[in-house]
């Protein structure tokens, strides 16, 4: 059974109906028993990381993730999922992450300099596909080759402070750390539940984790 973890965040119900796709029992709950009896859990999220903290706290679920991580289950966080996992966002001054990993996010450039010395804007949020270099000894991406597309929603990114811990990165007016895995604690910038073929064999990689 594969816990999907209850904070009002957005997105849960396609999480939750992608892995009920590939055969897996999933339920999204917030209760403490539920989540830690199950056999793998899953952090979805969409929105602000300082009210997405606030959230977490007040229905204990920070203490949660520390147990089950702990446990050495493994453990998804997606999208605002992933960033939650830092110490900290730039989007929230002053609010502290789980600190599970270490990195910076920050926001997306507006603008950046090309190869040819031109200033070029870009839209933020980046909203859409976009292609990955895949680390290829990453478990997450295990069996996917060449450079997959999947789908994104964020305005804030990933620079991850260990190298060796980037699963997979992508390019949006900067490098973007769009992957990460360490033991067994995993997470996607990026939307797999939303990206086809691509995002459900790495679902379908996670629900296969020992």
């Amino acid at each position: 059974m594969i816990a999907i973890l209850d904070y009002d965040a957005g997105n849960i119900k396609s999480v939750e109906k992608a892995l009920q796709f590939l055969g897996e029992e999933a339920i999204i709950t917030d209760d403490r028993d539920t989540i830690l009896s199950a056999d793998r859990a899953v952090l979805p999220g969409v929105g602000a990381f300082g009210i997405a903290m606030d959230k977490l706290r007040s229905r204990g679920l920070d203490k949660v993730i520390y147990e089950f991580t702990a446990s050495g289950k493994p453990f998804l966080g997606i999208c605002l999922g992933l960033q939650l996992l830092f110490d900290s966002s730039d989007e929230s001054p002053g609010v502290k992450g789980l600190g599970l990993l270490k990195g910076k996010i920050t926001k997306i450039p507006t603008e950046y300099t090309d190869d040819n010395g031109n200033n070029v804007q870009q839209k933020v949020p980046q909203i859409g596909w976009n292609d990955l270099t895949i680390n290829p000894d990453s478990r997450l991406f295990a069996g996917i080759t060449g450079n997959p597309y999947v789908y994104f929603v964020h305005s804030y990114f990933l620079t991850a402070e260990n190298p060796s811990e980037v699963a997979a990165s992508t390019y949006y007016g900067t490098t973007i750390h769009a992957a990460v895995e360490r033991g067994n604690i995993f997470a996607t910038q990026f939307h797999p539940e939303k990206s086809s073929d691509v995002g459900l064999k790495i679902l379908e990689n996670f629900i296969k984790m020992a």
